[in-house]
């Protein structure tokens, strides 16, 4: 499952088997809140959700449309966003450098305008500090709302995740990330608040793709009911910018059903805190 999920459908790729390599820590703690929430199976939903968010701002949407490949290669464009997740939270301190700068190098080339929320053309880079903010917003609220609907207790509570989750923010340029789940919901409803964000044409084209991906037999199955999952968790506001309705299903139900399985099947194969956890305990050995 693992190596599906991370590109290498033949082996575990070597970026996942570097985890187990280096002499420090990592900056996230082996039961800690990141690792916690990042471990369970409710980031399948999670990721899908994340994307829709992210899509509400003009700005990071006219990055996507710009300059990504989901079009023509789904799988490909997930691939780069577990790798970065995955290094980030389970990897040494080098590895996660290593990864912070093949994502920053990636974008270099990212630029362009946008027409914002209040109909002006703004011009756009891949560190525009309010596009990095709502990126990190919408991707941090998406994981501690799917975690709440699926996942166990986190440590140290919701407000753990946002502080710890807070340095990967910081990682891509933020200076002043939210530090608790209740200044992360207030800085995402500011922007909505603000009239910000949008649901326009090119949104509607993203939702359309991510509603129906090209992926084959009872993965696509699956999947549907991963993004009708993914829709209930967002709030009526959101939802509406989006365009996109709830199953009058329980879905929340059908889609826990379906993650105790993807559970069973990671169970069988190595996880990335696999790799992480040879590390920790060679550097517990070497101590």
């Amino acid at each position: 499952m693992l190596s599906a999920l991370s590109g290498d459908p033949h082996g575990t790729p070597a970026w996942v088997r570097t985890l187990a390599e280096g002499d420090d820590a990592g900056l996230f703690a082996d039961g800690g809140a990141v690792w916690t929430v990042h471990a369970g199976t409710g980031t399948f939903v999670a990721g899908i959700r994340a994307l829709l968010m992210q899509a509400l701002h003009p700005g990071p949407m006219a990055g996507v449309q710009d300059w990504s490949r989901y079009r023509d290669d789904p799988l490909g464009r997930l691939t780069g966003t577990v790798r970065w997740i995955i290094c980030v939270t389970y990897g040494s301190r080098p590895q996660v450098e290593r990864e912070t700068a093949r994502v920053t190098r990636l974008h270099e080339r990212v630029t362009g305008t946008f027409v914002d929320g209040a109909g002006a053309e703004r011009a756009y880079t891949a560190e525009t500090a309010d596009l990095v903010e709502w990126v990190h917003l919408a991707f941090a609220d998406s994981f501690l709302a799917c975690h709440r609907r699926w996942g166990a207790p986190i440590p140290g509570g919701q407000d753990a995740y946002v502080r710890e989750w807070a340095r990967a923010g910081r990682l891509m340029g933020m200076t002043a990330p939210p530090v608790t789940a209740a200044e992360l919901d207030a800085r995402l409803t500011g922007y909505r608040d603000r009239g910000e964000l949008r649901g326009d044409e090119r949104v509607r084209e993203v939702v359309r793709f991510l509603r129906r991906p090209p992926f084959p037999g009872t993965m696509g199955l699956a999947y549907r009911f991963l993004f009708a999952a993914a829709v209930a968790t967002i709030p009526h506001p959101y939802r509406r910018l989006l365009g996109v309705r709830r199953w009058p299903i329980p879905v929340i139900t059908a889609t826990r059903i379906i993650l105790r399985r993807a559970q069973r099947s990671l169970d069988e194969g190595p996880r990335a805190q696999d790799f992480a956890r040879e590390r920790l305990r060679r550097l517990r050995r070497l101590s």
